[in-house]
């Protein structure tokens, strides 16, 4: 078997031996938090187990730190998730969400690279795409066994410190945020509306077809080069609301071949946690 280290398609995945693969089901609702794991349980993947974005992908209890709406877990509780899940290395990750529009398969794939993982691709398409192939499901809640897992962060593929936004030369801060909520015109959820002072903005919907599939990398390589100028990919770090939707640019560009971009896990959530930091609109 290939092993799949950005996108896999519908039926390469309905194609893998249950014993070869870990699916992950990533279904979450903002604002109704219970829905992702009721539409877990109304039907799924089979053999997906399920990935709660804030009790499994994120540590809750970082918030009021200045961390940011969804704080990154430690490595030792993403472990013990992973553990939970039955994950061994070498494993081929298949993580998804429900399809256009939906947020934490890039962030479960983008935790497993942080690890140090790189077999873990993204359903492209989401559970819309498979359900739309008309591929079978299950309802019941899978187990598996599980495994001891002890995995450690690569200090090198996130930034965590906001002032480490500014060190010389300093990184090109790419937003995956919608266009209304980067100019300031608006703002749902965070304290303050508006961007990162020199952020530019590449809302993450732009990297999907009408179908909600990922455009073909070439198409990705050539719209980001319009944002990016002549800065090299290790020097974007994508941000967004709290540190989720930026992961599909950071995918995005996985696969359009532009490597070694990372993430400021905080992001705007977590700038603005400090009234004394800038923000800037338009």
């Amino acid at each position: 078997m290939t092993l799949k280290t950005t996108l896999i398609d519908v039926a390469a995945l309905a194609a893998l031996p249950a014993s070869d693969v870990l699916i992950v089901d990533c279904r979450v609702d903002l604002v109704d938090r219970a829905q992702g794991e009721r539409s877990y349980l109304a039907g799924h993947v089979p053999g997906a187990v399920f990935a709660d974005l804030e009790r499994d992908l994120s540590d809750m209890s970082r918030v009021p730190a200045g961390l940011g709406r969804h704080p990154l877990p430690t490595a030792a509780a993403f472990s013990a998730v992973l553990g939970r899940w039955g994950w061994v290395p070498g494993l081929q990750v298949v993580c998804y969400d429900t399809g256009p529009g939906a947020l934490a398969a890039a962030r479960l794939w983008w935790l497993l690279r942080l690890a140090g993982v790189r077999e873990v691709a993204v359903l492209d398409g989401g559970f819309a795409a498979w359900q739309a192939a008309g591929q079978p499901l299950e309802t019941a809640a899978h187990r598996r066994t599980s495994t001891a897992v002890a995995l450690a962060w690569d200090a090198r593929q996130v930034i965590v410190d906001h002032a480490a936004l500014h060190a010389a030369p300093a990184p090109l801060l790419l937003d995956a945020r919608a266009a209304a909520r980067y100019r300031g015109d608006v703002e749902p959820l965070d304290r303050a509306a508006g961007h990162v002072p020199g952020a530019r903005n590449r809302p993450y919907l732009d990297n999907l077809c009408a179908d909600g599939h990922f455009k073909p990398p070439a198409q990705l390589r050539e719209e980001f080069a319009a944002v990016l100028g002549d800065t090299a990919p290790d020097r974007v770090v994508h941000m967004c609301g709290s540190g989720v939707t930026a992961c599909y640019n950071l995918l995005a560009m996985e696969h359009a071949g532009l490597h070694g971009s990372r993430l400021y896990a905080p992001s705007w959530s977590g700038w603005v946690s400090d009234p004394s930091r800038p923000v800037a609109t338009g």
